[in-house]
């Protein structure tokens, strides 16, 4: 039996810990792995190449992906599915398991749906899927984050200054939440909250009154904030499409620096962390958390149990269905903000 994997979208630490798992795993239920290179592009232009122990020998510290990525959604070009059809038919790949995040695991439910053999594997730093207590490339981001934040305040304390730290997380705030919560940060500002930065800039000012001479701003970068005369929600984005039509986000931390300094008069900095948080080696939390999941995934595929993405619950790795992953958005839930803000100040 024949069985592709792929990894879709932005790339993640952990995700060759995914590969060398699945393939470690196929020689207990006798699979031949196939890679598709930069994930669905593979399927759909027919470049792939045979994944063994060899090939995936040493490859568990490694960030990034040895197969390549991309966000192309084969639902998006002109007869993709029945190209992708057509590809698997032609190499006669019995499953796909594909590693990715929303959009990569999009796809494949709308796959599974149209009676393809998909199994998915929730990868992304953003902690955003459904279905999954964590996903694997979160705790690394968070991780990076933290280490960061640690950094910005001795320079902020020494300089007696206000500094914004911009994280990851897209339209959620689970490093921003997460890594503030590490790092000790006075005010942490996440999509599922507006922010209020006349509310940020009276409560820095506060601080400064009570004798503490800076402060530390984490900002997810999906974060809305709350502008103009009107005070009406605003999106920060750098006006540009990724690869999948999304608004590539940037740029909340430089308003916020801003507004904090405009309102305040304290100098305010702002460090932008960017792709730092997605690269180099994953955590050990995360190599192990991958390496499950990618042992499961396989497992899933001897058991025939298509449509379904392998999970996190608890501390107990479960097969959940691809729909439930990608119905919604999995959002900080308010109590867990709550705990945060018994911190801020």
């Amino acid at each position: 039996m024949k069985v592709a994997v792929l990894t879709g979208g932005g790339d993640c630490p952990g995700l060759n810990a995914v590969i060398r798992a699945v393939v470690r795993r196929a020689s207990a239920h006798g699979f031949e792995m196939m890679g598709l290179r930069d994930g669905w592009k593979g399927l759909l232009e027919d470049n792939h190449f045979r994944l063994t122990r060899e090939t995936t020998s040493g490859i568990l510290h490694r960030g990034g992906t040895i197969l390549g990525t991309s966000r192309v959604n084969p639902f998006k070009v002109e007869n993709g599915l029945e190209k992708v059809k057509r590809a698997m038919e032609r190499n006669d790949i019995h499953a796909v398991i594909a590693i990715g995040g929303e959009g990569t695991l999009s796809a494949a439910t709308r796959m599974s749906q149209e009676g393809l053999r998909i199994v998915g594997v929730p990868k992304t730093i953003d902690n955003d899927l459904n279905g999954t207590d964590f996903t694997f490339g979160f705790d690394t981001a968070v991780a990076i984050a933290t280490e960061a934040i640690d950094r910005l305040h001795s320079t902020a304390e020494s300089h007696k200054r206000v500094i914004v730290c911009e994280v990851m997380g897209r339209h959620v705030g689970w490093i921003a939440t997460y890594a503030g919560m590490a790092g000790g940060a006075d005010v942490i500002l996440v999509p599922e909250v507006p922010a209020d930065l006349v509310r940020v800039a009276e409560h820095i000012k506060h601080r400064h009154s009570t004798g503490r001479s800076f402060s530390i701003v984490v900002v997810a970068e999906g974060t809305r904030i709350k502008t103009g005369a009107d005070e009406q929600e605003h999106l920060v984005t750098s006006g540009a499409l990724d690869e999948a039509g999304r608004p590539r986000l940037g740029g909340v931390g430089s308003i916020v620096a801003n507004e904090i300094e405009r309102r305040t008069g304290y100098e305010t900095r702002v460090s932008v962390l960017g792709h730092i948080q997605r690269g180099g080696a994953p955590t050990a939390h995360d190599r192990v958390l991958a390496t499950r999941f990618g042992v499961h995934a396989c497992d899933m595929v001897a058991r025939g149990e298509f449509g379904k993405m392998a999970a996190l619950r608890g501390n107990e790795i479960i097969s959940v269905d691809l729909s439930e992953a990608t119905r919604e958005l999995k959002k900080v839930p308010q109590e867990f903000f709550e705990v945060a803000q018994v911190f801020f100040g």
